[in-house]
């Protein structure tokens, strides 16, 4: 008996799963919470999640993936068993076929294994698609036109820039800076600057609460807490907005890169039609407060962040369901 088509955005920060004809059904964030005495599974997703940084020695909170790839090929095949147990799509004689989305610069080797991964999860036919061709599809646009379409998808692993025309890729570029990254540098900048310790959940709620990517955009502050680097105890600090954008200057400035360095590639018809249309921001990294501003500033061209960016790499994968025959002959000529 077959199963159902289900689209699978396995994110660095978030899984999110599409079943044809229902819709999104799945939203949790990538975490799995294990016994590291027993090696026992704990917790998957947002149960696991809450337990990040605030869990006794024998039990870590792992996050499989990093940089938009499969660090732990285990604990990743175990996350996606649950979660397609959770919704539902299979059972002993139902095996769904799988749409997943990659990075556009990941090795064959890191193909293989995110399809071993979801055909070892159940998966009767797993499918790979590049992510910002179905962010793309996902945010409304329509990349099989003889036009230029350019977007910038930021997650919590990669950011990834492409410009689309005819249904492909004509030009892309992925960089190992996103989200993760972002948070980091709030953390290591208030380690820096404050001699305070934070956690990564507490970096991430700064850099959404009171962070800005555009100089002077946001003027608001935040009180944190944290351990006191030199007395070893709690310490409360008070951080604003303009330093939370000074600390992910940095990065931000990479991601500007990537997406000059697109731009340089991209043949001039298609580079007209960018000029008229703009660029579209998608993934969770869009909703940086004044990142769509910096990047029409630098870029010199109009920014747009999609409708709700976070989950425009599922509803592509969803909208590609409907042609799953089709691109099932044109994936296995892709990824073998």
């Amino acid at each position: 008996m077959f199963g159902k088509d289900i689209g699978i955005d396995l994110g660095t920060a978030n899984v999110l799963i599409y079943i044809r004809g229902k819709g999104i059904v799945l939203d949790e964030p990538s975490v799995v919470a294990i016994d590291q005495n027993t090696g026992q599974v704990l917790a998957v997703g947002e149960e696991a999640r809450r337990m990040v940084g605030r869990t006794p020695g024998n039990i870590v909170a792992l996050r499989p993936l990093r940089d938009g790839v499969i660090a732990d090929f285990e604990v990743t095949e175990t996350m996606l068993k649950h979660f397609l147990n959770k919704i539902g799509v299979k059972g002993f004689f139902i095996r769904p076929r799988i749409l997943i989305c990659a990075p556009t610069n990941i090795t064959s080797v890191e193909k293989k294994a995110i399809k071993e991964a979801a055909e070892r999860s159940g998966g009767r036919e797993v499918f790979l698609e590049e992510e910002p061709k179905v962010a793309a599809v996902g945010a409304g646009l329509d990349i099989f036109q003889p036009g230029g379409n350019m977007v910038i998808d930021i997650g919590g692993g990669t950011t990834d820039v492409a410009v689309l025309s005819m249904g492909d890729i004509v030009t892309a570029s992925s960089i190992k800076v996103a989200g993760d990254k972002l948070d980091m540098a709030v953390a290591q900048y208030i380690k820096r600057k404050y001699k305070l310790l934070i956690g990564e959940r507490t970096a991430e709620q700064i850099k959404i609460q009171i962070g800005t990517a555009f100089p002077g955009a946001r003027d608001q502050t935040m009180e944190i807490r944290g351990r006191d680097l030199v007395s070893g105890l709690p310490q409360t600090v008070t951080i604003r907005s303009e330093e939370v954008r000074e600390a992910m200057d940095e990065m931000i400035r990479e991601i500007v890169m990537a997406a000059k360095s697109v731009l340089e590639r991209t043949p001039p018809e298609l580079s007209a039609d960018i000029i008229d249309k703009g660029v579209v921001l998608t993934g969770g990294g869009a909703l940086l407060h004044g990142l769509d501003q910096l990047l029409s500033t630098e870029l010199k061209l109009p920014v747009m962040v999609a409708e709700d960016p976070m989950s425009c790499v599922a509803r592509g994968a969803g909208l590609m369901l409907e042609n799953l025959d089709r691109l099932s002959k044109q994936s296995k000529k892709k990824f073998g």
